[in-house]
């Protein structure tokens, strides 16, 4: 006799402690990367050791760097990282990301997304990066379970105003800083919904940009965002190109790492298990490592 499947809602709900942990990309040049990444981010070097380069603020480790000499770009179209977002604490740390940007002549975009202020770039190896401050939570406009969120020009006029008077352009990112969220691409929503939302369990904060959806736990305004904007019907990348090769989903102690495996074994996904945790990847074989901080 076959068994019905388990319903959704009889799994323990995702946390709402969860946060973003460190994103690992694969680069070529450790050199190339390490200046991008202190210099011009304004991350601090906290390791380079046994191949991995290890990138943060205060003793928080947020972008990990894997070096592959030989690796290929990524192909336009596949799956995989749109951008990995850095949340700093304040405006007045947006404002010194901002003026150092200007000063080193960088190409970005700027954006005013009502629940935060960003700046958009791309790391020497076409990895996109965001860094952005969070409004107070306060701020922000709920319609039921949906949040309000737009992409309006950025005041770049006004954030500078507060870049504080003993800012220079070497001033480091300060410690507090940490990945806000991770913005991939997919080559379908309904894949991605049922993956994220079903079988993770991510809620949906909004689905009303057309070809994404942004979800999250704990009401944040978006751990995860996934779109098909250059990558509907897309495969995931060749193994060993240059880009993203996993980010930390944080939980807050081991029986939520626990009880989120066996959620995910239940429904069906590959779960792989892990010295602190477990791996599982999205059905275009982009992989979280759920672990707990």
């Amino acid at each position: 006799m076959s068994h019905p499947a388990p319903s959704v809602s009889s799994f323990h709900p995702l946390s709402p402690a969860l946060a973003m942990g460190a994103v690992r990309l694969r680069v070529r040049e450790a050199a190339r990367s390490i200046a991008f990444y202190t210099r011009t981010v304004g991350l601090a070097l906290l390791g380079h050791d046994g191949g991995l380069i290890r990138l943060g603020a205060g003793d928080r480790t947020l972008i990990e760097l894997e070096v592959a000499p030989d690796a290929s770009p990524r192909p336009r179209g596949s799956t995989g990282l749109f951008h990995v977002a850095i949340l700093v604490p304040d405006r007045p740390s947006l404002a010194v990301v901002l003026r150092r940007l200007i000063a080193q002549q960088i190409h970005i975009g700027a954006s005013d997304h009502l629940v935060s202020e960003a700046l958009y770039l791309d790391d020497p190896d076409g990895n996109g990066i965001e860094i952005y401050r969070d409004r107070a939570a306060a701020e922000w406009r709920w319609q039921g379970n949906t949040i309000e969120m737009a992409t309006h020009p950025l005041d770049m006029r006004g954030v500078l105003a507060e870049l504080p008077a003993d800012a220079t352009i070497d001033t480091a990112t300060p410690a507090g800083t940490r990945i806000g969220h991770v913005h991939l691409q997919v080559g379908a929503l309904e894949p991605a919904r049922r993956f994220y939302v079903e079988h993770f369990g991510f809620d949906v904060v909004t689905d009303r940009y057309p070809g994404a959806l942004f979800v999250s736990a704990g009401r944040y305004h978006h751990h995860l965002g996934l779109n098909i904007w250059q990558s509907r019907g897309g495969n995931a990348p060749p193994a060993g190109s240059t880009g993203l090769i996993h980010y930390e989903t944080l939980l807050p102690d081991q029986a939520a790492v626990d009880a989120l495996a066996d959620r995910l074994r239940t429904l069906g996904e590959t779960v792989e298990e892990q010295e602190f945790g477990f791996a599982v990847a999205d059905p275009w074989g982009t992989r979280a490592i759920v672990k707990t901080p």
